[in-house]
């Protein structure tokens, strides 16, 4: 135990030491009330890396006097989950034995499957850790069989509590190098561990090691040698891809440029894929710009090409101008709302009126096809009113004009003061 890492050292051995997720650790909160019943049922603990779920596993467990197995779904599979469904000893309401499997979600929905006839009879209760959003990576009738228990990063106060009770304790610590941490230290080791405890405190034993011999009090400056770089907290297949995603675009709809690129940015530090970048772009470039710049989403496509003949990291560029000539754009939801509209009365079955439909096979004339359709180039400004759908959708207007950019009345001649189709919602992005 003395060699291994701090981080392993400072694992909290009873509730009393654990920090933080004071949303499910609180009085009458959801873990809490399991505790104190004594009654543990299968759980699935999602959330960021470093934020108490292997811990939490094993103290409820201890909790309730069960028999915890631990299987890594990166190391382990269906052999080694069905061993321990075999070996359990525990019957229904007994609880005696807890598959802990981390990262579930590496296992697929199939051989998640193998898992299931365990925790409905009873044999085993388990509790599954997962860093992804388990309503895309796990199996549906496992999760409906589960709680589900969302963990969050570490608030700052915590961390700091769990930096200084490293540096003070004697024997699982580093009270016995007799040092001490200035506040600015402490503050960054809590700012570039993205609320990760274990990389606070891996940052922590670096510095602590550097300083040792060298002085008593860990600076700034050591600190920020040892971590190096900022932890972006960034799954690419997991919930924080689409969040991060989600500020990037609701930034974008938001006219924030500044903004804009600080999420783009974010993504690049993080790895992600441009070309997924760029799709959402071209998206966008429709959904929250439109007909008020139509040109927007030339620029997107445009991004979009770059990235498959330029790459990464010179395609940067291409992507930030795009993303700011989509953020300074004028905004426009008249397409994503108009088609939304359309789409509704679109399901219906009415038929296509005569004379709209294609008049141009033998036999068409004799079936009334294209009987009464006005051929517009015959008439003044090459327009003319007769009637283009079904007769119960006549008088639907799909089409509002948003006001901005081409789509005022200066510049756009059927623009409307309505806002009636503009006032829907799109996408949440």
């Amino acid at each position: 135990m003395v060699d291994a890492p701090l981080a392993s050292r400072m694992r909290p051995r009873s509730f009393d030491e654990f920090v933080g997720q004071q949303h499910l650790l609180g009085p009458g909160k959801a873990l809490t009330n399991l505790t104190e019943s004594g009654h543990l049922p299968s759980i699935v603990l999602w959330g960021p890396a470093g934020t108490g779920k292997t811990t939490l596993a094993h103290l409820l467990a201890d909790k309730v006097g069960a028999q915890l197995i631990q299987l890594s779904a990166v190391s382990s599979g269906v052999a080694d989950a069905r061993k321990v469904l075999d070996g359990a000893k525990g019957g229904p309401g007994l609880f005696r034995t807890v598959l802990f499997v981390d990262e579930v979600h590496r296992w697929s929905k199939t051989q998640q499957d193998v898992l299931l006839p365990g925790v409905e009879d009873g044999t085993v209760t388990l509790i599954g850790a997962t860093t992804e959003n388990p309503y895309f990576s796990l199996n549906t009738p496992l999760l409906s069989r589960s709680i589900l228990l969302r963990l969050e990063p570490l608030d700052p106060d915590a961390l700091r509590a769990l930096l200084r009770r490293a540096l003070d304790d004697d024997v699982r610590g580093l009270g016995s190098l007799g040092l001490s941490a200035s506040d600015e230290a402490l503050d960054h080791l809590v700012e570039v561990s993205g609320g990760d405890a274990r990389i606070a405190l891996t940052g922590l034993e670096a510095a602590a090691l550097a300083t040792a011999g060298e002085g008593t009090e860990i600076g700034l400056d050591t600190v920020a040698d040892a971590v190096q770089k900022s932890a972006i907290v960034y799954d690419r297949q997991g919930d924080a891809h689409y969040d991060v995603m989600s500020a990037f675009v609701k930034s974008i709809r938001g006219s924030d440029p500044d903004a804009t690129l600080f999420w783009l940015a974010r993504m690049f530090e993080a790895g992600e894929d441009p070309r997924y970048i760029a799709r959402r772009m071209v998206v966008h470039a429709s959904e929250d710009i439109g007909l008020a710049d139509s040109r927007a989403l030339l620029v997107a496509v445009a991004a979009a090409q770059a990235v498959e003949h330029v790459g990464m990291p010179e395609v940067r560029l291409n992507l930030a101008h795009a993303a700011l000539y989509l953020a300074r754009a004028p905004k426009s939801n008249s397409v994503i709302a108009g088609i939304n509209a359309a789409v509704e009365d679109a399901r219906s079955a009415d038929p296509v009126p005569l004379h709209l439909r294609d008049a141009h096979y033998k036999g068409a004339e004799q079936l009334g096809h294209g009987e009464g359709y006005k051929y517009p180039h015959d008439y003044p400004g090459h327009r003319t009113e007769q009637s283009y759908r079904p007769a119960r959708f006549e008088d639907r207007r799909y089409y509002e004009p948003g006001g901005e950019g081409d789509e005022t009345p200066e510049r756009d001649p059927d623009a409307t003061t309505s806002t009636a189709a503009s006032s829907k919602k799109g996408s949440a992005g």
